[in-house]
């Protein structure tokens, strides 16, 4: 996981592994993907991408 002191300055140092994002084509919202399992963990309601989670390309 990446690290993301210091505590209130919002911002992250670093990547977040083992995880993916794509953009859910009927709604628009991201959806965060685990590598390993390729399964859903969550999504964004307000329809901005996470932070320091790495994008999927399109097929």
């Amino acid at each position: 996981m990446a690290k993301n002191a210091p505590i209130g300055d919002n911002a992250r140092r670093g990547a977040v592994k083992d995880r993916s994002q794509v953009q859910n084509p009927i709604n628009h919202n991201w959806t965060k993907r685990d590598k390993d399992t390729g399964r859903f963990m969550d999504q964004k309601q307000d329809g901005t991408p996470f932070k320091g989670v790495r994008k999927e390309k399109e097929k």
